[in-house]
């Protein structure tokens, strides 16, 4: 078994394109080996700011030997029939073939052999095929002709050996070699290589360029702890900045800079995204007092002779100017009421079928009201912080950096004087962002956040613009988790339906305000909108083991209320995990199909004397358990104690066991099958009190 070692040596690489590049590598280069026969024992991909390459383990030198059989036409057949089975098989003559028989007849059979290929014949051709598709974001053309090429940086050397040899692969007028080259300053090379082993050594080595995308970034986060903690500071850690910068470097050497302390009045998020967007720094904080100090981190990409002392000084100078006009936005911005910011929102489009982001704050503002006394929120304190939460989208620096929306709104609503749980509600309403982000629990920020999100949910339903498929072009999948993890993490009680329809009001009042809204009401999407939101409930509680079936089952009760639900299904899925559960699970199914098959009429309940003087031992019992667990398991759900619902359930599993084993459901007695089929319907009632078992699979 032999090697393959592949790169493409080019340009920068944007750093944000190449997991993905490694990952189409794989996949494009891996499919068309696959396809022509070749398999392996292990593919490694690796990128860099310069590299883009992979080694594949374990590859025969050939294609495996193909033997197989063609059947055609019977013995004698028509002539034209049989040349064009021997013209199909590629055989010269009958001569060469066999005739087989079957309880048709006699017919034809070619023995087709196919020697294997060389594998560097396989991999001359599915590297350039491989190179021609692929799928950057975004691509350039560069040079004409036989020689022009379409990459996402111009290409400058191609490396593949396979078993020790060169592949002279032929790539946009460029022929593969065994040279690669190290770091621009540090150990540009060339070098010569011969496998994966030498390449890898002589490139960390003297060529000073760490090819694995983990290990760059483990070295970067080790370093910049290292020179703050060594300055009595703390590191300000970001993964996605540490993706990012391990991208851009290829031997990286993190260094402690000093930026002017007067820009350590602007708030916190600016100076840390001033860095991180315009100069990919990471911040420094104090350890004790938690707050940013006047460091930050750079990560070069060489060892400098003086210790990285210019570096430092040259970027301190760069993100000085980056924070003068952090500064100037600021300043700006404080200049301008929130409620004057609030009032430019009717000249920016929210959607065309839905009107501007003024009309959502009136709409947001309305609903946000209602919804103040279920969350325990003053309603003038909801209303107010909804008419201003959307007004720094105007903003100087929102618009330079869009992240900080509703933080800079925050910031500026304390600046102003508002109330603090205003400005709260400003910056939290977008909240939850993402299944790691925080919920907003203080009431003003829970209404709005609310009133927010059903907004978008109705008024997309309203206008048809639901997700399809893996299309969410709105994130209304992200807004109804939202709605859901607010409602149970607050434990918000109020009926989801209410809600919608809350929302569905404030719509149809912009509407009939002139709003130009086009749209259909809740009678059309309500049923629908809700069906959504009991599958983001199943997607949001498989995480903790509740099976969806569970959640089907009790929302089959019409019950919407997300908190009830939600602990009604954690305590049901506790239920059926124990014997006794999936024991009366088993006899609930056994009791609807019986009362499925039956031609009876079912109506009313059974006659008293059956139930004062039924015949079998095993019925009186079952009689004298369901008299009990009814009513107690009623209670038990009147009081939303589920728990003890499920014990009282719980009762019933040994008698019904004994009934099914001793009673024979449907006797001859006409009077009697009836009274036990009611029995039955009976106990499959008393279950459904709890949840529709008959939507639980197993």
């Amino acid at each position: 078994m032999s090697e393959l070692l592949f790169e493409i040596f080019c340009e920068e690489i944007p750093a944000r394109m190449q997991p993905r590049a490694e990952a189409d590598l794989e996949k494009l280069l891996g499919d068309r080996l696959k396809a022509a026969g070749l398999g392996w024992t292990s593919l490694k991909t690796f990128a860099g700011a310069r590299r883009l390459g992979l080694v594949i383990d374990g590859l025969p030198v050939k294609t495996a030997d193909v033997s197989e059989e063609r059947k055609g036409p019977r013995v004698g057949a028509p002539d034209k029939a049989v040349e064009g089975f021997l013209r199909g098989a590629g055989v010269a003559s009958l001569d060469q073939c066999e005739k087989r028989e079957d309880k048709k007849g006699e017919f034809w059979v070619a023995r087709i052999e196919k020697p294997g290929r060389a594998t560097t014949e396989v991999i001359a051709e599915a590297i350039p095929d491989m190179m021609k598709a692929f799928p950057w974001p975004k691509s350039m053309k560069f040079g004409e002709g036989e020689k022009a090429q379409r990459w996402v940086r111009p290409i400058q050397r191609l490396v593949c050996v396979f078993d020790g040899d060169v592949v002279p692969v032929d790539v946009f007028g460029i022929t593969a070699s065994n040279v690669t080259e190290g770091h621009r300053r540090m150990g540009r090379g060339p070098f010569t290589v011969s496998d994966f082993a030498g390449y890898k050594s002589v490139l960390e080595g003297e060529g000073h360029v760490l090819l694995d995308r983990a290990n760059r970034e483990a070295l970067i986060l080790e370093g910049a702890r290292k020179v703050c903690v060594d300055a009595g500071f703390e590191l300000v850690e970001d993964t996605g900045l540490l993706t990012e910068v391990a991208g851009l470097v290829e031997w990286p050497v993190p260094v402690l800079g000093e930026m002017d302390p007067d820009f350590l009045d602007l708030p916190p998020e600016v100076i840390t995204l001033t860095m991180k967007t315009h100069q990919k720094y990471f911040a420094v904080r104090d350890p004790k007092a938690g707050q940013l100090v006047s460091k930050f981190v750079t990560i070069a990409n060489q060892v400098a002779p003086d210790g990285g002392v210019a570096i430092a000084a040259g970027n301190a100078r760069v993100l000085s100017a980056r924070l003068s006009d952090a500064r100037h936005f600021w300043d700006n911005d404080r200049k301008t009421p929130l409620s004057d910011m609030a009032a430019q929102l009717s000249k920016v489009t929210f959607h065309e079928k839905l009107g501007t982001v003024a009309d959502k704050v009136e709409r947001v503002a309305a609903l946000a009201r209602e919804l103040a006394p279920v969350v325990g929120a003053d309603p003038d304190l909801a209303e107010k912080a909804a008419r201003l939460a959307k007004a720094d989208l105007v903003s100087e620096m929102v618009y330079e950096f869009p992240e900080l929306q509703g933080a800079m709104g925050r910031y500026y609503a304390l600046d102003q004087g508002e109330d603090r749980a205003v400005a709260d509600a400003i910056k939290d309403h977008y909240k939850p962002q993402g299944p790691s982000d925080e919920v907003p629990t203080a009431p003003v920020s829970a209404a709005v956040a609310l009133a927010d999100k059903l907004d978008t949910l109705v008024g997309f339903w309203a206008i048809d613009e639901k997700p399809t498929g893996s299309k969410d072009p709105f994130a209304l999948r992200r807004a109804a988790l939202g709605v859901i993890r607010a409602l149970l993490d607050g434990g918000i009680r109020i009926p989801l339906k209410r809600a919608i329809q809350k929302a569905d009001f404030a719509l149809a009042e912009y509407a009939n305000a002139g709003g130009g809204f086009k749209g259909g009401s809740f009678e059309d999407f309500g049923s629908d909108l809700l069906a959504f939101f009991a599958d983001r409930l199943k997607v949001h509680l498989r995480d903790d083991g509740i099976r969806h079936d569970v959640i089907d089952a009790v929302f089959a009760l019409g019950d919407d209320d997300l908190v009830r639900v939600t602990h009604k299904a954690r305590a049901l899925q506790a239920f059926l995990d124990t014997e006794d559960g999936a024991a009366l699970l088993a006899g609930n199914k056994r009791a609807s199909n019986i009362l499925a098959k039956s031609e009876d009429d079912l109506s009313g309940e059974p006659d008293a004397d059956y139930l004062a003087n039924a015949p079998e031992v095993a019925e009186r019992a079952l009689i004298a358990a369901l008299g009990a667990a009814g009513p107690a398991a009623t209670k038990a759900l009147a009081d939303e104690d589920f728990a003890a619902a499920m014990t009282a359930l719980a009762s019933l599993r040994a008698p019904i066991d004994a009934f099914f084993e001793q009673v024979t459901v449907n006797t001859d007695d006409d009077a009697l099958r009836r009274n036990r089929l009611l029995l039955l319907s009976a106990i499959r009632t008393a279950i459904r009190a709890v949840a529709d078992f008959d939507k639980i699979s197993g």
